[in-house]
């Protein structure tokens, strides 16, 4: 038993290497797991301390664990049994394509990612580029929600910087789960969107087992109380005015609230507006052509950062003006069902639409856009029309909220940033807009022309003609 053993250097050396592994998969990374996990543990229990809505523990459990819980619930679990036999194929093969569809789905929150380094950027980010003001905070509304109440932003999609803006802004209240389209699906978004919690919807090429599994997740993310941040539209309005609603997330919402036994789900209006929408050419391009489908690309990105840094190192860089976001008043789920309605989804569709459309920001351009739009060309002539204008609206009750609460000092800002653009031509007061600049003009005054509309004008709440088709 103890006589020497002669072994060939090669073979030593692979039985060491397997020792190595062995030790390490069954000793040390656990073990440096457990360490980095108690550390995180440690680190989310201070961050929920600062934060005015915690960080549920849903969404800080493993992927691997929520993919398992989403693709054995019994809902799903009977969908799969149903697409196997609508689709004539074994369950088996049903259930390896519910997986797929859970993975798809499912995020892998880091909060080191989301806390430590999003929201430093988006802030960078969103300040490198707009002046960011918040024109309604309507705080004792948003401090007067339970504590234990799920809270769903419903915000209008006017740019993709939609998603930046927001989540810096909110960075002191929650962790946002965006509910995020196809365009997102692209190395190296994918592997964010999912660090920062955000899950993937497809728009299309979608059946009803896709259906029940991306039901089932929301429907436990908000029995949960995961905050989310969801985009009604369905994608970023090409006209500038408000588009109709899609009523996908909201039938799953409400498909899975039992009154009374469920936990409470208060969604809270938040509007959002621009003085400069970068995607704004592009976005008229599609509508003239009748799409919807924008191709997502970095190469456009890469050369917008090219320019930007040349002209900040050559002194040339303007912001683009300002961003605007407000908070309406939050809507209790409860409650709203309790007033009885017909078709419950489309009716709270349409009532969160309307707040949004009711606290929209006014910032510089889209005021003198409207101005421009409805005839003014001089810029006495457009200060005349926009005091008459905001003095009907606050004798209908809308409050509208300008830029310092000085009307001239807006005028001559949203006109700076048309000229700049080549989109409006000045001569001393008189103004002129040449013919490349027409639909950009109309497509930034839509988005306040419901707050601004001539006393008898026969629009809705969120700016549209009644007789106007679904976007």
């Amino acid at each position: 038993m103890t006589a020497p053993v002669t072994l060939p250097l090669w073979l030593f050396a692979l039985i060491l290497l397997f020792a190595g592994v062995t030790f390490a998969s069954h000793f040390l990374f656990p073990s440096v797991r457990w360490f980095l996990r108690r550390r995180l543990e440690r680190a989310v229990d201070e961050l929920n301390k600062r934060l005015k809505r915690p960080i549920q523990p849903f969404k800080l459990a493993r992927r691997t664990d929520t993919i398992r819980r989403l693709i054995y619930d019994p809902e799903v679990a009977q969908a799969i049994a149903d697409h196997a036999r609508d689709n004539r194929i074994r369950e088996d093969v049903a259930f390896q394509k519910a997986e797929r569809y859970a993975r798809e789905i499912v995020p892998g929150f880091s909060a080191f990612t989301y806390f430590g380094f999003a929201i430093r950027a988006a802030r960078i980010l969103s300040q490198s580029l707009y002046r960011v003001r918040l024109a309604r905070a309507n705080d004792p509304a948003l401090e007067a929600i339970p504590e234990d109440a799920t809270v769903i932003f419903v915000m209008n999609h006017r740019s993709n910087m939609d998603y930046v803006l927001v989540t810096w802004l909110v960075a002191e209240r929650s962790a946002l789960a965006y509910a995020v389209g196809e365009w997102a699906r692209v190395w190296p978004l994918r592997q964010l969107v999912r660090a920062m919690g955000g899950y993937f919807i497809r728009r299309r090429h979608n059946n009803a087992l896709y259906r029940k599994v991306l039901a089932r997740y929301v429907q436990m993310a908000t029995e949960a109380g995961v905050t989310q941040a969801v985009f009604p539209e369905g994608g970023l309005s090409r006209t500038g005015q408000l588009g109709r609603p899609k009523l996908g997330l909201f039938s799953y919402i409400l498909d899975g609230f039992r009154p009374g036994r469920s936990r409470d789900v208060v969604f809270v209006p938040v509007a959002i507006n621009y003085d400069r929408v970068m995607e704004d050419r592009n976005l008229l391009d599609a509508h003239q052509k009748g799409t919807r489908r924008f191709r997502f690309s970095l190469r456009p990105i890469y050369r917008y950062l090219r320019r930007q840094l040349w002209l900040r190192l050559t002194g040339r860089f303007h912001r683009y003006g300002y961003a605007a976001v407000s908070f309406g008043d939050p809507l209790d789920l409860g409650g709203f069902l309790s007033e009885g309605h017909e078709d419950p989804t489309r009716a709270l569709a349409a009532e969160l639409m309307g707040r949004i459309a009711d606290v929209m920001p006014v910032t510089p351009v889209p005021l003198v856009a409207h101005a421009l739009a409805e005839g003014g060309r001089s810029v006495v002539a457009i200060e005349a029309l926009l005091r008459r204008r905001i003095a009907e609206a606050g004798a209908r009750g809308v409050t509208i909220h300008i830029p310092r609460d000085d009307i001239a000092y807006t005028v001559e800002a949203g006109l700076r940033a048309l000229i700049e653009r080549r989109l409006v031509a000045r001569e001393g007061d008189r103004l002129t807009l040449p013919d490349s600049g027409l639909d950009l003009v109309e497509f930034y005054a839509a988005s306040v022309a419901h707050l601004l509309r001539e006393r008898g004008a026969d629009h809705d709440r969120t700016g549209h003609l009644p007789t106007a088709s679904a976007t």
